[in-house]
């Protein structure tokens, strides 16, 4: 969707991060906002206060979950914010189905950088989610977790059955398209392999 204060031009396309039903039971709908460099928001929501109006178009976009799932394996790859339409469809799976094994690979620059991971780590302690993290930017000694940009062995090590695995990508356009392609020489159907797509109107 895209979001702007009242009257501003151009808006900024966000996803929405909160599943169907999550959105149901708290009558919001929950989105993932990096901050500019000066600590702001960004100049299309300057001088909105909280509780105040904005002016919402959409939702937009092709980046969906299908209403049945043909695959068996669910693999969800992030980089950055591309966590929030990914969160909001593990959050529909883990509701209300549990058939599909689900895997995320979920990267960022720093280890305090990974939004919603508290959930995410939830899914993993109940068997519903298996989580591979890795920071691209971090060297303190206390991350103990990957290192990396995510990569082939990652890949490999949640992609059982190609034929019968669904990967949903979204992310900085780099990781994006080297993760398409190593799906893609892992054997995963190109129809399998999906991707965020923005559709802007124009201004």
């Amino acid at each position: 969707m895209l979001i702007g204060a009242p009257g501003y031009q151009p808006r900024r396309p966000y996803s929405i991060a909160s599943s169907p039903e999550r959105a149901a039971e708290t009558r919001t709908l929950e989105l993932l906002i990096a901050l500019e460099s000066d600590g702001t928001l960004g100049a299309h929501v300057s001088g909105v206060d909280p509780g105040g109006a904005l002016d919402v178009e959409g939702p937009l976009g092709t980046f969906l979950f299908p209403l049945e799932p043909p695959q068996q394996r669910l693999v969800f790859v992030a980089g950055g914010t591309g966590i929030a339409p990914l969160r909001a469809m593990i959050d529909h799976i883990v509701r209300r189905d549990g058939a599909h094994p689900i895997a995320l690979l979920y990267s960022a620059r720093n280890a305090d950088e990974f939004a919603f991971i508290d959930e995410l780590r939830g899914h993993e302690q109940r068997g519903r989610l298996q989580l591979h993290q890795t920071v691209t930017r971090d060297d303190r000694r206390a991350w103990g977790g990957g290192r990396g940009r995510i990569g082939r062995s990652h890949f490999e090590s949640v992609v059982a059955d190609p034929a019968k695995t669904l990967c949903f990508v979204c992310g900085p356009k780099a990781m994006v398209n080297e993760s398409v392609s190593t799906l893609a020489a892992l054997g995963v159907p190109a129809d399998a392999i999906r991707t965020e797509a923005w559709v802007v109107p124009p201004a």
